[in-house]
Formats: C-alpha cells, structure tokens, sequence
C-alpha cells in the first residue's frame, strides 16, 4: 500500500464515520468507521491540532488549525473540566474546535484513541491521565 492509499483510507473512513453517527453520543460511531478501515489508534496532540492515525494502510498526520503559537504556558491538569468538556461533546452540545478547545483549558496535552481496546486516555503534562472506555456500536 502506497501513502496515497492510506490517506484514502483515512478519508474514506472519517467521511463514513461522519455521515452515521448521530448528533449525540456520536463518537463510538465514528471511532468504529475507523477501525474498520485499518485504523489501530488516534492520537491527538492538543496544542497542536494535530492527529497522527497509526494505520495497517500506514500512518497519516492530519493537521489542522493550531490552539497555539509561539509560546504559551500549559495549563495544569483538571479532571472535572476534562469530564465536563467530554459530557458536553458526548451529548451535542459543541462542535468537535469547541472539544478540542476545551480539552486544552482543562490541561489536556494529548489524548490517545485506541479503537482495539475502545479507550480514549486524555493525558496531562505532568502525567495525570484519564481514560474512559466507548461502547462498542454496528455501523449501518
């Protein structure tokens, strides 16, 4: 398989994982298309608005529009406004740059999707961590 094939793949998935999963609790939906289509883990890094896909296709960056430029300092680790944030997306109440945006004000670094195991582990910079299970879903 070649990088183009990956990146197809890829998009492949996140668009089929977009038109199926429901405006709320639409996430194990879309976490589904993905590994389906080849995808082992997600990992984002939250400052930075990217996403390295680790894939059997081979391995895709996607980057997007960056939190943060320059210098800035990280905000610390708080639990309750990661779940807050997480609660929020889980029922529809914001946009995926709205998530995001909230992962990084609750000190989130990174946070790594593992469609094998069904987690997802929010991690902070000075090593806290939070992890929630997803349930497993049939995609239409």
């Amino acid at each position: 398989m070649t990088t183009i094939d990956a990146i197809g793949h890829l998009r492949a998935a996140l668009e089929r994982g977009a038109a199926v999963r429901p405006q709320v609790g639409g996430f194990p939906y879309l976490a589904e298309s993905l590994r389906q289509a080849g995808v082992t883990r997600c990992r984002m890094a939250v400052p930075a608005n990217a996403f390295l896909y680790l894939t059997e296709h081979g391995d895709v960056v996607v980057q997007g529009e960056p939190l943060v430029t320059g210098f800035a300092t990280a905000p610390p680790f708080d639990r309750a406004a990661l779940i807050e944030a997480l609660r929020a997306d889980q029922a529809g109440r914001t946009t995926f740059p709205e998530f995001v945006r909230g992962c990084w004000d609750a000190g989130i670094a990174w946070y790594d999707v593992d469609t094998t195991a069904r987690t997802c582990t929010y991690y902070g910079t000075a090593g806290d961590s939070y992890t929630e299970d997803y349930p497993a879903v049939t995609l239409p």
